[in-house]
């Protein structure tokens, strides 16, 4: 019977310490032989379907988010669907971010400059919803330090004000349980916690498709995709196919079988996974009398002015990243406590 440790020991095997899944996730086995398969069979002229990757990828991201697959767009990139919800503002609109986000979720907002962003500390966020805030953007887990938001108090203050919700989920999907069901547009890279290749992403849009207005579309967005590669696409998808990008079908190919791990590891049991070993690791650090950003329940760990040290780890053969002076570690399903261990040992020497 397969285990969580022997599917896992099955598709990973790093030969260094790895605890930079913020930056990075590592690819499994099982994406790695399909993107190669993908590859040789382009190489040698032959032909393989990997449209039937992206949706296969689509269909499965949409499970671990609890939607269903027709909200989903496929795409390659945070900065581009922000660009997508930027353009349907009217002039003027308000737009709450948090102080420090990840630049792909907030500067598209700024590049236009008739939109009022408003930005505060991600504490706040909630109650500094009020009457004329169109959109409320912000991640589920800070890249910087690890720090959660407070989602249901957050889409309550939205929904008292009429605003809507854009949740970036690239620092949580996979590790931390994720209704996007409850807000209007959730947005996500793959190669991060999802275990995916670069240059895949997903948006999640409402029933209603948001109002937004498929300003990229190009042959994919088509009801019928092969009939609209010439001239003005007549039909667009019904769903939020609309907003696909035109695939890197060779990602895609490595994310259906990375996605596919996923959930068949199950996001509570990874969750429970990652934040035993980030605790293991916060209460070590306090052995050694170093503090780290508050964050509870978060599988991200940042520690104020120890991020000086990351390239003599790195030399070490231990990963980790400087994030403004900060030493961060990501704890994710390969790692082990023994990586923890090691990470401590070398911080106290």
């Amino acid at each position: 019977m397969e285990t969580f440790e022997s599917l896992v020991r099955a598709e990973f095997a790093p030969k260094n310490t790895y605890l930079n899944t913020a930056s990075t996730g590592l690819l499994p086995a099982r994406a790695v032989d399909a993107m190669r398969a993908g590859v040789e069979s382009v190489a040698a002229g032959q032909s393989q379907d990997m449209f039937a990757d992206v949706e296969a990828a689509r269909a499965s991201f949409a499970r671990l988010t609890g939607v269903p697959d027709r909200r989903v767009a496929a795409g390659a990139s945070v900065a581009v669907y922000t660009g997508l919800i930027a353009s349907s503002l009217p002039e003027g609109a308000e737009v709450l971010t948090a102080e420090g986000e990840f630049s792909s979720l907030v500067t598209p907002f700024h590049v236009r400059t008739d939109l009022k962003v408003r930005t505060v500390p991600l504490e706040r966020i909630a109650e500094s919803v009020r009457p004329g805030t169109a959109l409320v953007a912000v991640s589920a887990a800070q890249s910087a330090d690890g720090r959660i938001a407070d989602l249901p108090a957050i889409r309550e203050a939205a929904a008292t004000h009429g605003a809507r919700t854009y949740i970036d989920a690239s620092q949580a999907a996979g590790w931390l349980p994720l209704d996007a069901d409850a807000y209007d547009y959730v947005v996500s890279v793959g190669f991060k916690w999802l275990v995916c290749p670069r240059g895949v992403a997903f948006l999640v849009v409402p029933d209603d498709l948001g109002g937004l207005t498929p300003v990229f579309a190009g042959w994919v967005a088509g009801e019928h995709p092969w009939d609209a590669c010439y001239g003005p696409v007549e039909e667009l998808a019904h769903s939020a196919r609309r907003f696909d990008e035109s695939p890197s079908l060779f990602s895609y190919a490595g994310a259906r079988h990375s996605l596919e791990l996923v959930e068949q590891l199950g996001v509570a049991a990874v969750q429970a996974h990652d934040l035993a070993l980030a605790d293991r690791f916060r209460a070590g650090l306090d052995s050694i009398g170093a503090a780290p950003v508050p964050a509870p329940g978060s599988a991200i760990v940042s520690v104020p002015g120890l991020g000086h040290r990351q390239a003599e780890l790195s030399r070490a053969g231990i990963e980790v990243s400087d994030r403004a002076g900060n030493l961060r570690a990501a704890f994710h399903l390969y790692n082990t406590p023994a990586d923890v261990d090691r990470l401590l040992d070398a911080l106290s020497g």
